[in-house]
């Protein structure tokens, strides 16, 4: 009641909007605003006002509203700190009032204020889109690695176009992108480093051997945040994709950003785009936050993948908008006899607020899913002009198990198949992987999901009788296709229920012992 008695108050004041930033010691960001102000600029986006607050540490009832929300604008220049305190804290309160029926992820990566401040620029860095920026990265982060400021770095990139080679982060810092800063990559491939294949895939992905190293990486580190004013990393992948129509790689390509063996790691507030092949690759990590993020390639280019967590854990991932040539989200966990051995699976992986477009999966599990995958759980996501809405795929030789998984409240327009869960999906590393390693999976609720001019409701299909995949339940899943004809389902080696289906579900889901507790989900 105080939040919209305030806000009520601010909003006849006849200020155009209102601009909420007070806090004391904002430095170089309220500088920033101020000289926005003096320029004669007289709003603020939402997406800087999301970063700029989560930067200072006012993160307790983030996310912020997905719709309006009220930012600064004045008819004529006050002071500062007329207004700053007073607004922020009525701005909160309304925040926090109407975002505490949202669920978030907000506090297992906490924000960090960063006591330091540095330029890409002080370093030597030009952002003309023609000079190469790949030694003054390096410099940044070997400063910011070992005089190793009290509280952390932030590193600032101005607007610009930041071309560079391939570079690591470090740990104790924040990657903060300008609005109009593209950190580009050099689409010279000739120089590229190799790093050593992931041992839970024994190889590179694509081919045999080393694989080229991610655009971005960061290897063993933490206290890690990539956020800004929505600036952009830039893989500038189209020399990528040719060379793999063309068959002339020599190895796997680059991801766009991969960490590797970390943890604490915050990235939201970045658009991602044009990955020469996997976007946002977080493997052998833990206590990841992935939110407010935009993933971008063309619908046409291979293994784009937008966000695949790998054999990680305590993984969040939401508010996101991503439209790519593969699957959007996918949940991986090593591949055949390598994941197998390593034994590291992917667990306690949250999902929620994903929108988008993709030729493949929507969401998917799998299909490398040989160290295990378990606790999973999808919400909210809005699908559109996609191949398969929700996709579970494994194979013989991966293995592992898919267990305790969990997809809710998914919408769906113009997709070719609903839901499929697959045992038959995937290549193999070599001829090595053991025939005899069949995958579990076991305990997959599929509910309320409604979808329009989908084309076949979908599949879900074991690998042996023996050996069926179990407990699997579909509540409240309603499918309107396209033309008079109705798709069936189709179903073998799977047992499970399925309560308020459309169209009919197929006989394997009319187990009678499980239709209460799959009723009970819904």
């Amino acid at each position: 009641m105080i939040a919209l008695v305030a806000a009520s108050f601010f909003m006849s004041i006849q200020f155009p909007t209102i601009f909420a930033l007070g806090i004391e010691g904002l430095g170089p960001l309220r500088r920033a605003v101020e000289a926005r102000y003096k320029a004669g600029c007289n709003s603020v986006s939402r997406q800087s006002l999301v970063s700029w607050k989560a930067y200072l540490g006012i993160s307790s009832c983030t996310p912020l509203l997905s719709t309006s929300i009220f930012l600064v604008s004045l008819k004529k220049m006050v002071p500062l700190e007329f207004l700053l305190r007073p607004a922020a804290l009525l701005l909160m309160l309304l925040q926090c009032s109407m975002s505490m029926m949202e669920e978030s992820c907000v506090g297992v990566v906490p924000m960090k204020q960063r006591r330091e401040m540095i330029s890409i620029t002080d370093f030597g860095a030009v952002g003309d889109g023609k000079t190469l920026n790949t030694w003054p990265f390096k410099k940044a982060m070997y400063r910011i690695s070992h005089q190793r400021h009290k509280g952390g770095t932030l590193l600032y990139v101005p607007p610009g176009v930041w071309l560079t080679e391939s570079f690591s982060l470090t740990s104790h810092m924040t990657l903060f992108l300008a609005r109009g800063a593209v950190i580009k990559a050099t689409q010279d491939t000739r120089n590229w480093s190799l790093v050593d294949p992931l041992p839970s895939y024994g190889r590179g992905r694509e081919l045999p051997g080393r694989r080229y190293m991610s655009f971005v990486q960061g290897d063993g580190i933490s206290d890690v945040i990539i956020t800004g004013e929505n600036g952009t990393i830039d893989g500038q992948g189209e020399v990528w994709w040719s060379m793999w129509r063309q068959r002339s790689l020599r190895f796997t390509r680059p991801n766009l950003i991969e960490f590797k063996n970390s943890r604490d790691i915050l990235i939201f507030n970045v658009i991602f785009q044009n990955s020469p092949f996997w976007n946002i690759h977080p493997v052998y990590c833990r206590n990841v936050v992935i939110k407010h993020v935009t993933v971008l390639a063309p619908r046409d280019s291979p293994n784009t993948d937008g966000i695949d967590p790998d054999s990680s854990s305590n993984i969040c991932i939401e508010d996101a908008f991503i439209s790519t040539g593969d699957d959007l989200v996918a949940v991986k966990s090593g591949w055949d006899e390598y994941g197998i051995a390593y034994g590291r699976p992917s667990s306690g992986i949250t999902i929620r607020r994903i929108t988008g477009s993709s030729p493949f999966s929507g969401i998917a599990i799998g299909s490398e899913t040989s160290g295990g995958i378990d606790n999973i759980l999808v919400e909210n996501v809005d699908l559109y002009n996609t191949g398969i809405g929700i996709h579970i795929k494994t194979s013989i030789g991966r293995g592992g198990h898919i267990r305790n998984v969990t997809v809710a409240n998914v919408r769906m327009r113009r997709v070719r198949k609903g839901i499929r869960i697959a045992g038959d999906v995937g290549d193999h590393p070599d001829e090595y992987f053991n025939r005899r390693a069949i995958p579990t999976v076991d305990g997959v609720t599929i509910k309320n999901v409604r979808g329009v001019q989908v084309q076949q409701p979908g599949s879900m299909e074991g690998i042996i009788r023996s050996a069926p995949f179990t407990r699997i339940c579909l509540s409240n899943v309603k499918f309107w296709g396209v033309g008079p004809r109705r798709a069936a389902w189709r179903c073998s080696s799977v047992r499970g229920a399925a309560v308020d289906v459309r169209p009919r579900p197929c006989s394997e889901l009319a187990d009678t012992s499980s239709s209460g507790s799959c009723s009970r989900t819904a």
